[in-house]
């Protein structure tokens, strides 16, 4: 019973993970589909949150190595994961920032925050893989 309700708690959380990627692809769609009239269509708003969907949802909650103090190494998979989170939650912020604040930044800066956006998700992805291949 314990197993079937801690199993249960990390799909839920994992589910959260995921909508909260979801609506950060929104925002980042929403922002940069805005500001880049070639990127104001339905599919890119669903190409951006589809993304933070699978991002958040394998990226967030790596399995970790276990701790080796006399052969310690870098995990790259941890590593990729708190970058991506970072690239990704800021492009996320930075968006909201322009939306609610109805700012008018530089085309640049629309490029940005899209470029950290998939490098932040792209990371993600690749570091839930990783991360999880090695169990």
């Amino acid at each position: 019973m314990r197993f079937r309700v801690r199993k249960t708690a990390h799909v839920l959380e994992r589910v959260g993970l995921a909508m909260a990627g979801a609506a950060c692809g929104l925002f980042v769609g929403a922002y940069v589909g805005s500001a880049i009239s070639h990127l104001t269509t339905q599919g890119f708003l669903m190409v951006m949150m589809l993304l933070g969907v699978i991002g958040f949802y394998l990226g967030i909650d790596t399995p970790q190595l276990p701790f080796d103090e006399e052969h310690s190494r870098i995990d790259a998979a941890e590593f990729l994961s708190s970058a991506g989170t970072l690239f990704a939650t800021f492009a996320a912020f930075a968006s909201v920032a322009v939306i609610v604040l109805r700012l008018d930044p530089h085309l640049a800066w629309s490029w940005l925050v899209l470029v950290a956006w998939i490098a932040g998700v792209a990371m993600q992805i690749v570091a839930g893989a990783k991360a999880r291949m090695r169990k």
